[in-house]
């Protein structure tokens, strides 16, 4: 029953994707929404459904991770134009190992896309055995720092939204 509203929301970003709301458009969205979602449903349906009250939290705290990415987007921005034109030398880039801690396969992907956002850091890799992300950063000289970044970003502002 979880697939369906999913599979509404699919098509409709698939129409307005295509500006159009013709009906062998809307079958054709309808259709590569339902193979998204088989071939997907392990990984999108695997934990038990959300309870509304665990939805209504979610809404509540998203525009505060909202603003927290918009933030670090900013941050990093500043920190990437400050190298670029010569004004912060760029010492020691490098990769940094991220423990995963408690977040679930939804909670890494969406730590690995917002970090990823912001300039300056990417995600290289998923070590799921190891139960950590390589990151490469553009200041890796401290690299305790940088996961504690990463971990009080995750308390503060992810957790409700994306666990």
């Amino acid at each position: 029953m979880r697939a369906l509203p999913a599979a509404v929301a699919l098509t409709a970003v698939y129409a307005l994707t295509l500006a159009s709301a013709q009906p062998l458009d809307l079958v054709a969205g309808a259709a590569l929404a339902g193979a998204l979602l088989v071939g997907l449903r392990r990984f999108l349906f695997a934990g038990r459904p959300l309870r509304s009250q665990a939805v209504g939290r979610r809404l509540v705290a998203f525009p505060r991770l909202a603003a927290a990415v918009m933030g670090e987007i900013v941050r990093g921005t500043w920190q990437v134009a400050l190298v670029v034109v010569g004004r912060r030398p760029l010492h020691s880039p490098g990769i940094v190992c991220i423990p995963i801690g408690e977040r679930t396969p939804s909670g890494v992907a969406a730590s690995a896309l917002m970090l990823t956002l912001a300039p300056g850091e990417f995600l290289v890799d998923v070590d799921w055995e190891g139960g950590s992300m390589l990151v490469h950063v553009l200041d890796a000289s401290d690299p305790d720092a940088v996961r504690r970044h990463h971990d009080r970003f995750y308390e503060r502002y992810q957790r409700m939204v994306f666990p």
